[in-house]
């Protein structure tokens, strides 16, 4: 821990639909600075709007889905000039946009799912089956996998409650997620979820999801999924942590999902076990993420 910090706000709850599993995150980070050696205030967030403790040094945000991961707190923290762990505004906005990922990612060559942005068609654009999304939500709320023409119309109505959709071609095969903090990427974890379909409550039921950590790979290809989780951190400007998904079709190519530039930190969370894959513990996790934000100071959030 430097020596000048003593004092971490952690911002935890939050407005948006993932407010639970933020505030469960939001604890267990506090806990760990603390056994890092630092002076930590949980500050649940409310409402749009911020309010700090006095002396804070640096803000750990944990406000998972909008006003968390969509760049709204990280453009008030910077109007503060308070330093913040993660992504700036701009990146965070962008990453948080699963439309605006998609484009910056296929623009970059990076690989990921054929997609179509969700119009009132009566009809999937894309060959069934196909995965809908909200583009801007999180803990796959919202989302549907849809085999059958009679699923559509009612998954397109559930992702759009949530703004504008997505449609992209389900790709069937493993599900495999990379860590990233500061320019490393963690060991490759798999999650292997009942009836292969990781939702809201394959995640958060403790014993429901089995993860591998480091997943069964080939070395070749786990090293080109690490390569493409700090290939894709990059393309969408991220600072300090995420963590990439992809899928791995059998005898294919991995290809990425999603990023989330505020992973949860909660026992069943992928960032932590990816770390403890990589001999790192949770409380040096944490205060790892707080030194790569004091590392940024002086960036003005624009990446």
């Amino acid at each position: 821990m430097s020596s000048e910090l003593k004092h971490i706000a952690v911002l935890k709850g939050g407005v948006s639909a993932e407010r639970d599993v933020s505030l469960h995150s939001g604890v267990a980070i506090a806990n760990g600075l603390r056994e890092a050696g630092y002076s930590v205030t949980e500050v649940d967030v409310a409402e749009r709007a911020i309010t700090l403790p006095e002396g804070t040094d640096v803000v750990f945000i944990a406000l998972h889905g909008d006003f968390g991961e969509d760049g709204g707190v990280q453009e008030i923290l910077d109007g503060m000039g308070v330093s913040y762990t993660g992504s700036g505004c701009a990146s965070s906005r962008a990453s948080f946009d699963k439309i605006t990922t998609k484009e910056q990612l296929a623009a970059a060559g990076v690989p990921t799912p054929a997609y179509e942005v969700v119009s009132d068609g009566e009809a999937s654009p894309l060959p069934l089956p196909v995965v809908v999304k909200p583009a801007c939500q999180g803990s796959t709320i919202g989302i549907h996998c849809v085999r059958d023409p009679s699923e559509w119309a009612a998954a397109c109505a559930d992702a759009k409650l949530y703004g504008r959709a997505l449609v992209e071609t389900y790709v069937p095969g493993r599900e495999l997620t990379v860590g990233v903090v500061g320019d490393v990427a963690f060991p490759v974890g798999e999650i292997i979820a009942p009836n292969a379909w990781y939702d809201y409550e394959a995640k958060y039921t403790s014993g429901k999801t089995e993860y591998v950590f480091p997943a069964e790979l080939d070395v070749a290809v786990a090293q080109h999924c690490r390569e493409l989780a700090l290939a894709t951190f990059r393309v969408m400007g991220c600072r300090g942590f995420a963590r990439v998904d992809f899928k791995l079709p059998e005898g294919g190519e991995p290809t990425v999902l999603e990023i989330n530039t505020i992973p949860g930190f909660t026992e069943n969370s992928l960032l932590p076990k990816g770390a403890a894959a990589a001999g790192i513990g949770f409380a040096e996790l944490c205060a790892s993420i707080v030194e790569l934000a004091v590392a940024s100071e002086g960036d003005n959030g624009l990446v």
